[in-house]
């Protein structure tokens, strides 16, 4: 709704039919929903495990028996269901999984390394707390003062909203890294000189570390941009895995780095989306203080102050 609104026509939400969201028709059944001319049903819901609820699987028989292409981001495949293949080749509609891996992965061969391209990948004091938003809104700041500048999608939603990429959080561990060069190497193919890379998992997190670790040697960016949410002390809210410094979590980041290609945090993007204006203006203010970096809210309060400090990193 945010980055590719011209394609959105309603929102499926049975609990809230009538209202709006962003602008657009809350519907509450997908016939309801065909009012309205969609051609496609996107999965718009990330689940614990990356399964379907029961109750899903009639509202996808719904969309494809009304002949909507359906896109979808879990780790089910719909193209793994027997039942929904065969209701699917009868309406002739297609089913994307997202998350399905390209064939033919394997582990770096360092093209990347010799691309003419700046490569900046967004990393994170823990998951879900803006990597790819402000991955996107640093691309669409780039764009605005006319640099060939691209967005690199890792995950799911990105992929949606720009068409193309990989979930690397669904490729084989062994070729992660690979999946992220080539990531690379697609997003210089298309037209960029200045790659945003959607950062995914946390270094810190328990259970998400290791596709954050393959995307940083993958990817083997430039420079680091260090997302974080303002006044969170523990990973995922759990006081056993408490969040260090940003400066520490910064040079965390620059130690890690892939050996060929030693990078710098140049900047700190500031998620202060549960303050008010005044304390989410003092947080950033603290957070510069902090860690000496240029600190914004880019959603909030813009972009231009985040990519001034990369264009200049990227310099030195």
């Amino acid at each position: 709704m945010r980055y590719r609104p011209e394609e959105v026509v309603a929102v499926l939400d049975s609990q809230r039919a009538g209202e709006t969201e962003e602008g657009f028709p809350v519907v509450g059944s997908v016939d309801d929903a065909l009012a309205f001319d969609p051609t496609v049903a996107l999965v718009g819901v990330a689940t614990a495990g990356g399964r379907f609820p029961p109750a899903w699987r009639d509202l996808l028989k719904s969309c494809i028996a009304n002949g909507l292409d359906v896109e979808n981001g879990l780790h089910e495949f719909l193209a793994n269901d027997a039942e929904l293949v065969e209701l699917a080749a009868n309406h002739g509609v297609e089913l994307r999984d997202l998350r399905r891996p390209p064939q033919g992965l394997n582990v770096p061969t360092g093209e990347n390394l010799r691309l003419p391209v700046k490569t900046v990948l967004t990393v994170g004091s823990d998951c879900a707390i803006g990597k790819m938003t402000v991955s996107l809104e640093l691309d669409a700041e780039a764009r605005r003062r006319g640099l060939r500048s691209r967005f690199v999608p890792t995950g799911q939603t990105g992929m949606a909203i720009a068409g193309w990429g990989i979930a690397v959080d669904a490729v084989v561990s062994d070729f992660i890294a690979g999946a992220s060069e080539q990531l690379v190497v697609e997003g210089h193919a298309r037209g960029g000189e200045l790659l945003w890379v959607e950062g995914q998992g946390s270094l810190l997190h328990p259970a998400y570390s290791g596709v954050t670790l393959g995307l940083i040697h993958g990817s083997a960016p430039h420079a680091y941009v260090l997302c974080h949410k303002a006044g969170e002390p523990y990973v995922d809210g759990d006081p056993r895995y408490p969040i260090p410094s940003l400066r520490e979590l910064a040079d965390l980041h620059e130690r890690i780095s892939l050996l060929s290609r030693p990078a710098k945090v140049v900047a700190i993007a500031l998620n202060t989306r549960d303050l008010d204006d005044d304390a989410a203006r003092a947080a950033i203010d603290a957070t510069a203080a902090e860690t000496g970096m240029a600190t914004s809210d880019p959603v909030r309060f813009g972009a231009a102050p985040l990519v001034d400090a990369v264009l200049a990193g990227l310099k030195s």
